[in-house]
């Protein structure tokens, strides 16, 4: 079974990434599929009665697509088609800041140890590495810094307002 990083853990990953030529059949017949945006676009009113459901978007597609569907999903999946396509950051941001999504975000495709701070920072929850990556070594990414100057998801405030408060 699949890893992925979760919430600072590792763990199986139960959920199955369709391809994007999958077929509504190949959705219906998969216990937690995660499915394309066109295949979501196509079949939307069948699809919402499948539990969990997770949907993915390549970096070309738009979270303003999704938005009106959100509570469908029990997770979004971003994908990086190559480690410097960076597109999907600003769509996690808008996810958590603007359209207020609370459930999971995933990165999928090239995910590099190297990202995945940033990407927490912009509100992903979990990670889909490479599969030619160790995870656990991995998941030490997460806990390396333990400040942070500028505000992002995690920390609303910059630093330097953080310690006008405390004084």
């Amino acid at each position: 079974m699949p890893r992925i990083i979760k919430n600072n853990q590792i763990l199986d990953d139960h959920w199955q990434l369709l391809p994007t030529d999958a077929s509504l059949q190949d959705a219906l017949d998969c216990p937690a599929p995660i499915v394309p945006l066109a295949l979501w676009q196509a079949h939307g009113p069948q699809l919402s009665n499948q539990r969990p459901l997770g949907i993915w978007l390549d970096s070309h597609e738009l979270v303003e697509d999704i938005t009106t569907d959100l509570t469908a999903f029990a997770l979004i999946a971003l994908n990086f088609p190559v480690f410097t396509d960076g597109r999907n950051f600003s769509n996690a941001r808008l996810l958590r800041e603007r359209y207020g999504y609370t459930g999971e975000i995933r990165a999928v495709g090239d995910v590099l140890r190297d990202q995945l701070l940033p990407m927490k920072r912009c509100g992903f929850d979990a990670f889909a590495l490479r599969s030619d990556r160790d995870p656990q070594d991995a998941l030490l990414a997460l806990s390396e810094l333990s400040v942070h100057y500028q505000a992002a998801w995690d920390t609303p405030l910059p630093l330097f307002r953080r310690r006008a408060i405390a004084v």
